[in-house]
């Protein structure tokens, strides 16, 4: 994995799929494999999709661990041993696509309380909205990644540690220009981007002046 450019921007799903559309377009999808990551969200899917519909979707194989997680917590929380065991059996079951039998199993679990019966509802639900991209060991196979640790790695890097700091606050063309600035950094367009900007605010100056 290389990583090619960095992209963020404050906004709403519509202005996140027509800038994944804009990034496809920059990008020879007929010469590199695309894989799509997200955490179930069904907005972020149809952004991803549209922009890249030859995209290997995946689900964030953490977040789908944190959802399992939830359910033993509740479930079988009066033994650590036995949550223990069954977190390590569903999600190396989920890791080899046993989808449908974790599936099966969670519909004949007995619930303890009702908390337990709607967070078995809950994995359920969400097991069966994402089957089709849940295929680890295929995508340890063939290179491709199964987590977002690069995406929220590169989050902390380039947005929080500069527009999250203590008592920061910012307004929205604000803010994302000063994303646009970080992510130049990290791609090394700095420069051009600065040049571009020179020259934009010279060209507002001279309409100014000759008004």
């Amino acid at each position: 994995m290389v990583q090619i450019a960095s992209w963020h921007q404050i906004q709403d799903a519509d202005q996140c799929a027509i800038d994944l559309k804009k990034v496809a377009q920059r990008i020879p999808t007929d010469k590199v494999r695309i894989a799509l990551i997200g955490d179930g969200a069904p907005w972020l899917w149809r952004c991803m999709k549209e922009a890249f519909p030859a995209g290997r979707e995946i689900l964030d194989f953490y977040h789908c661990a944190e959802h399992v997680h939830d359910l033993a917590k509740v479930q079988l929380e009066d033994n650590s041993f036995k949550t223990l065991l069954w977190i390590e059996s569903t999600m190396a079951r989920l890791f080899h696509h046993e989808v449908g039998y974790v599936i099966s199993d969670l519909k004949q679990m007995k619930s303890r309380n009702e908390e337990a019966k709607e967070q078995i509802r809950k994995l359920i639900t969400y097991l069966n909205n994402n089957k089709d991209r849940i295929h680890y060991h295929g995508d340890r196979i063939g290179g491709y990644p199964i987590g977002s640790g690069g995406i929220e790695s590169a989050n902390k890097f380039i947005c929080h540690t500069r527009l999250k700091r203590s008592g920061a606050w910012w307004l929205k063309i604000n803010g994302n220009g000063m994303l646009g600035l970080r992510c130049s950094i990290v791609n090394g367009t700095f420069e051009s981007t600065f040049e571009k900007y020179v020259s934009q605010d010279q060209a507002k100056r001279f309409l100014w002046t000759n008004a």
